[in-house]
Formats: structure tokens, C-alpha cells, sequence
């Protein structure tokens, strides 16, 4: 059985006070086994993260694909590896987005992340012009097998995909439990195809876009879904708590 995964993305947000009080105020009131509970926080977040977090594990929210360079405002993988965090998210529709990101730099960051033994979490999703069009699974298809190209996986339990549908992020429009669920059924038969069913059946999948504390039992408990990467709902401790004991269903 594959381990859930409690995953939060802050964004741009929290101060340092903030972001300490959260770890102070969420920590021990967390289940500290079976599940793995992450924070992906803003960089300059990240140290301050990892000396304060026991249960709760901390991950950064983008990565150069370069070891250093002249890279003006980038963190490469060698900073984030003596930081200390564990997992780093990679290809979210907002850096796709606002910032240009492709699927060849999505498959560069992923190399380089197992590189230096950064779990990566990895974002695919369509638009809702996309999804409309009926092209969900040409999008998902296209996306995996871009990012993965040329991959190889020798722990699959520390490589993460989050399905995020991009017209649910933030919209406070979730997609239905079976939507997501024929999505990331259809994300492990592409990895199947790709690395076969041993690794593909020990990659962890998660849902993401506008989960909230009434919509993730139902999510959670499909087949395929392994757990949600949150956004606004990791802002709120209360939510953040129950979120991840939701993932114990």
C-alpha cells in the first residue's frame, strides 16, 4: 500500500513569524506515522522550516536545473540539498504560466532533483478549454512523457505526480472525485507504459486544486489518489490538521 502524502503549497505567502508560528501551532497536533506530511514554502522560508519541523517534512517550490551560475534570483539544487529540504515541487502551472516553464525544463529540474536525491514533485493538469475540447488525456499524456523522458527511477516511492487540472486552481472549482480519479488512473497506465508496473505502482499521485475540508475524504479515498497537494487550505492550521487526518480514511 503506497504511503499517503499530506502535501501543502504556500505560494507567496507567510512571513517568517507566520511561517513559524504555523510549525509551532500545526506540529503536535499531527498524526506522526503513516503519512507523510510536506511544506512547500517560499526559499527564503526554508531554513527557518527545517531547524523548527520533526513530523512535518519541508520542500521548495521551484529548482534551477543548474548546479550553480549566473542565474540572477534562481536557487539550484546544491542550496536546496544544504538547506536540507526533502522534496522540491516542479512544473506547477503557475511557473508554466507566469514564468515560461516547458516541459523540456520541467524534464531537466527532474533529472537533476533525483540527481542530488530531491524528491520531486512534479505538476501536470489541463486547461478547461482543454478539458472541454475532450483533449485531458492528449495533455497528460504529452506532459508525462515529456517530463520523463529519458528518466530513470530507482526509488520510486520519492517521486511524486500531482494532478492539478489548471481550471480548478484557485477557482474554489474542484473537479469531481471521478474526475480525478480517471485522470490519475490514467496517469499511472502512462507510467506503466514508461517505466512498467512495478515502478508505476509504487509512485505516489496526488489531487490538487481547491481541495478544502469538505471535498478531500471523497477524493482521498480513490484508488489512484494518494493524497492532495493543498494550496489556500495549508495557509489555515485548522484545515492543514484535518487535511491530514483525512489522509488516515
Amino acid at each position: 500500500m503506497r504511503k499517503p502524502i499530506l502535501a501543502g503549497n504556500w505560494k507567496m505567502n507567510k512571513t517568517r513569524d507566520a511561517a513559524i508560528h504555523f510549525i509551532l501551532e500545526v506540529e503536535p497536533k499531527l498524526p506522526k506515522d503513516n503519512v507523510d506530511v510536506i511544506v512547500c514554502a517560499p526559499a527564503i522560508l526554508l531554513r527557518d522550516l527545517v531547524k523548527r519541523s520533526e513530523v512535518i517534512k519541508v520542500g521548495a517550490q521551484n529548482m534551477n536545473e543548474h548546479d550553480s551560475g549566473a542565474y540572477t534570483g534562481e536557487i539550484s539544487p546544491v542550496m536546496l540539498k544544504d538547506t536540507k529540504v526533502e522534496y522540491v515541487i516542479l512544473g506547477h502551472s503557475e511557473r508554466r504560466a507566469y514564468y515560461n516553464e516547458t516541459d523540456a525544463t520541467v524534464n531537466a529540474k527532474i533529472k537533476k532533483a533525483l540527481e542530488f536525491e530531491l524528491k520531486p514533485i512534479v505538476c501536470v493538469g489541463e486547461t478547461l478549454e482543454q478539458r472541454e475540447a475532450g483533449k485531458t488525456n492528449d495533455v497528460l499524456s504529452n506532459q508525462i512523457k515529456k517530463a520523463f523522458d529519458g528518466v530513470t527511477i530507482e526509488n520510486p516511492e520519492n517521486v511524486i505526480i500531482a494532478y492539478e487540472p489548471i481550471w480548478a486552481i484557485g477557482t474554489g472549482k474542484s473537479a469531481t472525485s471521478k474526475e480525478a480519479q480517471d485522470s490519475c488512473k490514467y496517469i499511472r497506465e502512462l507510467l506503466t507504459n514508461i517505466f512498467g508496473e512495478n515502478i508505476s505502482s509504487k509512485i505516489r499521485i496526488l489531487y490538487g486544486g481547491s481541495i478544502n475540508v469538505k471535498n478531500f475524504k471523497d477524493i482521498i479515498s480513490q484508488e489512484d489518489i494518494d493524497g492532495g497537494l493543498v494550496g489556500g487550505s495549508s495557509l489555515k492550521e485548522d484545515d492543514f490538521v484535518e487535511l491530514t487526518k483525512d489522509c488516515l480514511y
